[in-house]
């Protein structure tokens, strides 16, 4: 029996560097952190509650679903959606607005992180023996979901530590915000 394991997949190892970095930006990355490892949780739990799920509305057994994450290109701020409309503006009409440069790659470095996708993973399912299962074959089989719930607890363990950093980056954030108010 195979053992998969969620993982995060990154574009580049570059991390977080935005070309103006403001103190909010550190609550939008956390933010898009919370929100993604909170999806990861729902399929984990999905996941351990469907472990003996043999017949799906699509038909056949419930298969193990897994998180794909990716480093956010970019976030759509203010800033940004003005830039791409002189851009577009620009382009329109040579006195609209000056044409401005293309954005630079430190730019389009990362800004958090995004789901893009919840996939069913393609692996074997698991074959009991047991004929009196409604849901039994014609040669006595039941075809199960191949899901480890050990696996699957492994996972959920690490999506809640994700989790819980996510949340001290935040408070350590709102923490220097209020400190640089009282300065």
């Amino acid at each position: 029996m195979p053992v998969t394991q969620s993982t995060t997949i990154a574009r580049s190892s570059s991390g977080y560097a935005p070309h103006r970095a403001g103190i909010f930006d550190a609550l939008d990355v956390s933010a898009t952190g919370l929100a993604s490892q909170r999806r990861k949780l729902n399929a984990i739990a999905s996941n351990i509650a469907n472990v003996d799920t043999t017949r799906t509305a699509e038909g056949g057994p419930y298969k193990r679903k897994r998180m794909v994450m990716i480093e956010s290109p970019r976030i759509m701020r203010f800033r940004n959606i003005l830039a791409g409309e002189r851009n577009r503006l620009s382009g329109t009409h040579a006195r609209h607005l000056p044409g401005g440069a293309d954005p630079t790659a430190v730019e389009l470095l990362g800004s958090g992180v995004e789901t893009i996708i919840i996939r069913e993973e393609p692996v074997e399912p698991r074959l009991v023996y047991d004929p009196a299962h409604p849901d039994a074959r014609e040669d006595g089989y039941v075809v199960f979901p191949d899901i480890n719930v050990v696996t699957e607890m492994v996972d959920m363990i690490v999506a809640s530590r994700a989790y819980e950093a996510n949340v001290t980056a935040m408070n350590a954030t709102k923490d220097m915000i209020m400190r640089a108010l009282d300065i």
